[in-house]
């Protein structure tokens, strides 16, 4: 990839093990006195192959910051990084380039394609950008999520979590640097959530990879290895090895 960013001063604050770094990270939404700051200069960062949770109030600004972190949204201020790239300034085409080379995506809505079986559907991203899978890799994501036996299915013929579990795959199929996940488990029950979230910290502790995930969930983000908490757009808590409770007893806290 070809896109370069302000390399040297960012490793120089130690970040360069990081998959994703934030720095001084504002939005506002509108002007003068209906002005709505979401973010208020965050800093964050994500480490490499680390399952991390965004939580916090409604209108904290959780959902906010993951679509700045990802290039979905433009930011206000200060700057975001995915590995050596700087997004910030970065154009329309570029951030394309950078989104479909080094972003995945799990959204609560499935996204999958009604016509193409759920294969197609995994190899997709790939197909878009013109490369070969990995055989390897593809055989090993289709057992880490268990469509063995219904690759030749298409979206209306599987269930809710199996059609999430497509999407899952077809995030890791490409590689990508990092993988943002919003409100994975939204539209499933709790059983197929389970499973859901069970295949991405699986992902992330067999396969290295890095995901950020935003939940309101107290126990899907227990499955994260570190909950970070924002509120009124700024980071004000985090936990490390969370439980259903811990997470708990924080947004209590954070809403009292």
């Amino acid at each position: 990839m070809t896109i370069t960013g302000e390399v040297g001063a960012w490793n120089a604050r130690g970040d360069a093990a990081a998959a994703v770094v934030a720095r001084g990270l504002t939005k506002v939404y509108g002007q003068g006195d209906a002005a709505v700051h979401a973010l208020r200069g965050v800093d964050i960062s994500f480490a490499t192959g680390a399952f991390t949770a965004i939580m916090g109030p409604s209108g904290s600004g959780k959902s906010t910051l993951m679509h700045c972190l990802a290039g979905l949204d433009t930011v206000s201020g200060g700057q975001v990084h995915i590995g050596d790239v700087e997004l910030t300034g970065l154009n329309d085409k570029q951030l394309t380039l950078l989104r479909r080379e080094r972003i995945g995506f799990i959204f609560q809505a499935f996204n999958l394609l009604p016509t193409l079986t759920a294969e197609q559907n995994i190899r997709l991203p790939l197909e878009i950008a013109g490369r070969q899978a990995d055989r390897d890799l593809f055989d090993r994501v289709v057992e880490t999520v268990g469509l063995r036996d219904r690759l030749g299915h298409k979206p209306a013929e599987l269930s809710g979590g199996q059609q999430q579990r497509v999407a899952v795959a077809r995030a890791l199929i490409s590689k990508p640097q990092v993988i943002f996940a919003d409100e994975p488990t939204g539209n499933l029950d709790s059983r197929s959530g389970a499973e859901v979230l069970s295949f991405l910290r699986t992902s992330v502790h067999e396969l290295g990879q890095t995901i950020v995930m935003v939940t309101h969930d107290p126990v899907a983000a227990s499955y994260a290895d570190r909950v970070v908490f924002l509120r009124d757009g700024l980071l004000v808590s985090e936990l490390v090895r969370p439980t259903p409770q811990t997470v708990l007893d924080t947004l209590m806290k954070l809403e009292a």
